[in-house]
């Protein structure tokens, strides 16, 4: 009896106790709504707010959302107990089967301390789309799938930010910090009292704009160690321990640098081709034709069959080298034919195969030069003429298409070189450039092209683009994507040319970066390039958006509009005139003003849905922010669908239309 009377006792401390462990978790247990969606290929750029505590570092952060240390943010002030807001930029996207805004991500266990439902349930803070219900006992390196609630917009604001309400949040208070208007937050949230939020439930933000500034190191946070190690202390240990390691390898490494200068210079001195004798206009003993070129340090090839070998055998003269070190001579280095090397060809060769560089075969001209169209070695090319004083430009794509052999990249053939002209010579595009397909092709002798060749010949130049930029062994800048500078072959599809403003990406501690002049074609050149002159990836990726914005509309990236004050024309950027179109078109079923912009050489032959695609795309690439920019990979993807639905959409036609025709045909 007495056993029973202390349980009865001891109930309401029971109790007691039960009530703080259930309001302790409450915020994490408050069922939050995700934002419903219908248009399932939807992904978008969104934003996640989280307050991270000060002994959580920012690499344990990059892991818990799978996201980059440049998709992190950050609230200008820290709270007073510690914590930081940081703003996680992450893609968004329409699950089909949820038919709701969800973003994926992992959790890896750290630690042996309960159950991994609480652990995600503390980690993550109230951004899970559900409540986990796994009930197994945590393990150290076991890997979580997890959906964390995002949205995206659907009308004016740019982004929406998933945020968890705290103590002290109110409407108002929300719409100061984060610079938007209250209203706009009820609307999206349906608040039908701004004074009845529920603390610990998401909420979401519409913004205009990237929210936060570029993330630093606080004091209070670690920087990024090991993913095992959470704490300034640990890091500090780990750090001191590695510093003589990193003396020791760079001593080795200078080492080596300096054994490799002094091997190139022997092997410089000793490996002179051609002798006075070979540099003449006629064959050698062994039947291989010698040909001289102001090239390589005064030396000259040989060369049977088109292919060439170093004739090894004598040493040139001193009034012979002395009068081959032109200035081409002191810019080109032999190490720049590390790769497969071109055939070179001699200036008669060129002068022939251009019938005397004849108007009649003029195929253009560039910044750069004028290419002709050539029949070399019964092989059909297009031959850049260059003077000499561009010498930049020749090594500069010399560098690069020497190096780099993708399908969706011009072909580098040969070369050939005078005192007064350097000329590239490269396999021919038959069908001419895009812009002369897109820009009055009627005048210029071209065709119209059909939707989905379209959309094809945007995954192949982004197929292109995304192999400079991410898998090539040195990766390179463009830094002069645009539409004539992608050309087109028989069957339409599409290879990147003209890489004599190509740059290769340097990389810095705060990411990659190249400083430089401000080169390329305005209308494409991203503003934050204009600003500083920080050649990036994301630089390519603003341009190729524009030529996205191109293959839509038809329209030139700088084109001739009607003036708002009196009749005549003004000069607008394409993009100004595509984004504000987008603004005004909500969806794939609302889309008049898009309508308006579209190219109507295709003549309503398109599919709604996948144009709006493309031109969200679009946009998406010319963000202010080249932060928001997807990078190429993503943009391959994207097109990859467009062009799937595309087809799938053709194919609907039955086979009534020209366009399918042409589909079946193998186009």
């Amino acid at each position: 009896m007495g056993s029973s009377k202390r349980s009865f006792c001891f109930m309401p401390f029971r109790f007691l106790a039960f009530l703080l462990l259930f309001f302790s978790f409450s915020s994490a247990l408050t069922v939050s709504v995700p934002l419903n969606c219908s248009d399932t290929s939807r992904v978008c750029t969104s934003f996640m707010a989280y307050r991270a505590a000060a002994n959580q570092s920012l690499a344990l952060i990059e892991s818990m959302f799978d996201v980059l240390p440049s998709d992190v943010t950050m609230e200008r002030i820290p709270e007073a107990d510690g914590y930081q807001y940081l703003f996680i930029r992450k893609n968004c996207s329409c699950f089909s089967q949820e038919k709701q805004y969800l973003s994926s991500t992992t959790f890896t266990v750290r630690e042996n301390n309960g159950s991994v439902d609480d652990m995600v349930l503390r980690a993550y803070d109230g951004l899970l789309a559900s409540e986990p219900n796994w009930n197994r006992t945590a393990y150290i390196g076991a890997v979580v799938s997890l959906r964390l609630l995002c949205g995206c917009s659907s009308s004016l604001w740019n982004y929406i930010m998933t945020y968890v309400v705290r103590e002290g949040d109110t409407v108002a208070s929300l719409a100061s910090r984060f610079g938007v208007s209250m209203a706009d937050i009820e609307n999206l949230n349906g608040i039908a009292d701004r004074n009845a939020i529920t603390v610990g439930k998401v909420y979401y933000i519409p913004l205009m704009s990237v929210p936060g500034v570029p993330y630093t190191l606080p004091h209070a946070m670690s920087p990024a160690p090991p993913p095992a190690v959470f704490t300034p202390l640990a890091y500090q240990e780990h750090h001191s321990k590695h510093f003589p390691l990193g003396w020791i390898l760079g001593s080795v490494g200078v080492g080596l640098v300096l054994i490799l200068a002094v091997l190139l210079c022997i092997w410089c001195k000793t490996f002179h081709c051609c002798s006075k004798a070979q540099l003449g206009s006629g064959n050698d003993n062994d039947g291989k034709i010698c040909h001289k070129f102001h090239i390589l340090r005064g030396s000259g090839f040989c060369y049977p069959s088109g292919r060439y070998i170093c004739c090894k055998s004598g040493k040139p003269s001193s009034e012979i080298a002395a009068s081959q070190q032109t200035s081409i001579a002191k810019d080109l280095m032999s190490n720049i034919f590390h790769m497969e090397k071109p055939v070179i060809f001699t200036y008669d060769e060129i002068l022939s195969s251009t019938d005397g560089f004849s108007d009649s075969n003029l195929l253009g001209n560039g910044t750069y030069g004028s290419v002709y169209y050539g029949m070399l070695r019964d092989q059909e090319v297009a031959i850049k003429r260059m003077t000499a004083t561009k010498t930049k430009e020749f090594m500069a794509e010399m560098k690069v298409l020497c190096k780099v052999h993708h399908a969706n990249l011009v072909e580098l053939i040969g070369y050939a070189a005078t005192e007064e002209e350097l000329f590239l010579v490269y396999e021919y595009a038959h069908k001419s450039s895009l812009a002369n397909h897109l820009h009055d092709p009627q005048n210029k002798g071209q065709t119209s092209l059909s939707w989905i060749s379209r959309v094809q010949i945007a995954l192949d130049a982004a197929r292109g683009l995304e192999y400079i930029h991410e898998h090539a062994k040195a990766q390179y800048v463009h830094r002069d994507i645009k539409s004539s500078n992608i050309l087109l072959d028989n069957s339409l599809r599409a290879k990147i040319s003209d890489f004599g403003l190509a740059k290769l990406v340097g990389k810095t501690a705060e990411g990659e970066a190249s400083a430089t002049r401000i080169v390329g074609t305005f209308g494409y050149l991203a503003p934050e390039y204009l600003s500083d002159g920080q050649a990036t990836t994301k630089s390519d990726v603003y341009a190729f958006g524009v030529v996205l914005f191109e293959l839509i509309s038809g329209k030139e990236a700088i084109t001739k509009t009607n003036g708002r004050v009196n009749i005549s024309l003004e000069r607008r950027s394409l993009v100004s005139i595509m984004v504000a179109a987008l603004r005004n078109s909500p969806n794939s079923m609302s889309m008049a003003s898009l309508k308006e912009c579209i190219d109507p050489n295709l003549m309503d032959l398109y599919p709604h849905d996948c144009v709006y695609k493309m031109s969200m795309l679009a946009k998406q690439c010319v963000d202010e922010e080249p932060i928001l920019r997807p990078d190429m990979k993503q943009v391959v993807i994207a097109l990859s669908q467009i062009l799937l639905s595309s087809i799938e959409w053709e194919a609907t036609l039955a086979g009534n239309s020209q366009v399918f025709s042409g589909l079946v045909q193998g186009r």
